[in-house]
């Protein structure tokens, strides 16, 4: 049965949600890297073909927790599946179960739409790691994430 905590992110959340991912950018040491404004969350999520979705943990009709998510594809499967880009609960709604209802809000989808995969990457100080495995996810650290921005990605686009 759902979590009715969590449902999917509407446009009056939108501020909210992107005070959470400045609160995400700071816990995750990062903060200056952060730069999403409200303008650009709520035409992500709410355009004509969005490929962004979100939901929302809620406790007491405020908004403490969230996901956005995007659909990636797995050729070796031959479905698509979720790709995880946030989850974050704010600190004193940690332990209560709120991160996990999210998850399995996602698991829901993705078992509802016939996908196979439910993917993200985590810090890997952080201490949701162990939350994490103990719900069966499996760390792929034989993968190396790599990354081009900046002049290393104009760089690339010019050749």
């Amino acid at each position: 049965m759902p979590d009715p905590r969590i449902r999917r992110v509407r446009p009056s959340d939108v501020d909210t949600v992107v005070k959470l991912v400045h609160e995400l950018a700071d816990y995750e040491r990062a903060p200056d890297e952060c730069h999403l404004i409200g303008e650009q969350l709520h035409a992500a999520l709410f355009c004509e073909q969005p490929a962004l979705f979100g939901h929302v943990a809620e406790v007491d009709a405020q908004v403490v927790g969230f996901t956005l998510w995007f659909l990636n594809y797995s050729t070796w499967r031959g479905v698509h599946g979720i790709y995880l880009e946030d989850l974050y609960v704010r600190p004193e709604h940690r332990g209560s179960g709120l991160g996990k209802a999210l998850l399995a809000a996602l698991a829901e989808e993705c078992v509802r739409r016939g996908y196979q995969r439910l993917e993200w990457w985590v810090l890997k100080w952080n201490p949701a790691v162990e939350v994490y495995k103990s719900l069966g996810a499996i760390p792929m650290d034989e993968w190396t994430v790599f990354r081009l921005t900046g002049d290393a990605l104009s760089s690339l686009a010019r050749s």
